[in-house]
């Protein structure tokens, strides 16, 4: 099931939206232009529990820790995953920058990355795979959607086999099962340690905190404006 677009259209452009996709363009640009040095420039910019657990221990709060949390939140691992995520965030993205605000917004997905990221290594701080990707920011804008939009629908691509075709899914109903797909998979994995792949967690704190900002700040109520 592959998500197209939803059914709520923002009343403003989402300037922040776009930016943060370009931006996640740039970077996944500059880790192809690595060529050779590929592994050398995502080991430098990636999040690594185990790295950061050490410097946290020494104590302060020094841009060493906190620089690689924020700069790989613009990384990806492969064209799959950039791409995935880029849609996500373009489809659920400009509505929560509508309600929330161009700058509230900004500093909302970074925040719900701080969150995603410290989930991550809460649940796994002995890990040395290094990790990218925007899915956690993003689980924070699907957290936030799920409570400002729920009666919103997603436009959903479906393939079985040789049949393909479109259905539209109720918003809480296609997060409600990306979230529970998530907690699953979290469990499954568990019992074995650190092989690396998905970081489920990130996914989870990024959805409950996102979800949690919406909550606490009061800006749950009708969409603006929708089509169908």
């Amino acid at each position: 099931m592959i998500p197209i677009q939803d059914t709520v259209r923002a009343e403003r452009w989402p300037v922040v939206n776009v930016a943060l996709i370009a931006l996640c363009g740039w970077v996944f640009w500059l880790e192809l232009s690595a060529g050779a040095d590929i592994d050398t420039f995502v080991t430098s910019h990636a999040l690594i529990p185990r790295n950061f657990m050490a410097l946290a221990h020494r104590g302060g709060l020094r841009a060493s820790l906190f620089a690689p949390v924020f700069s790989s939140m613009f990384m990806h691992a492969s064209f799959a995953h950039f791409a995935g995520n880029m849609l996500f965030l373009w489809i659920f993205g400009d509505n929560v920058e509508d309600r929330m605000g161009h700058v509230g917004y900004a500093l909302f997905y970074l925040a719900g990355g701080l969150a995603a990221a410290a989930a991550h290594v809460l649940s796994n701080p002995g890990s040395t795979v290094p990790t990218v990707g925007a899915s956690g920011a993003i689980a924070a804008v699907m957290g936030a959607y799920l409570l400002l939009y729920p009666g919103s629908r997603i436009r959903t691509l479906v393939i079985v086999v040789f049949l393909v075709r479109t259905i539209d899914v109720p918003a809480y109903a296609w997060l409600g099962l990306w979230f529970v797909f998530q907690l699953l998979s979290s469990a499954a994995a568990a019992p074995a340690g650190d092989q690396g792949g998905v970081a489920f967690f990130a996914h989870i704190g990024g959805f409950v905190f996102g979800a949690a900002v919406v909550l606490l700040l009061g800006l749950r109520g009708p969409p603006r404006r929708a089509w169908v």
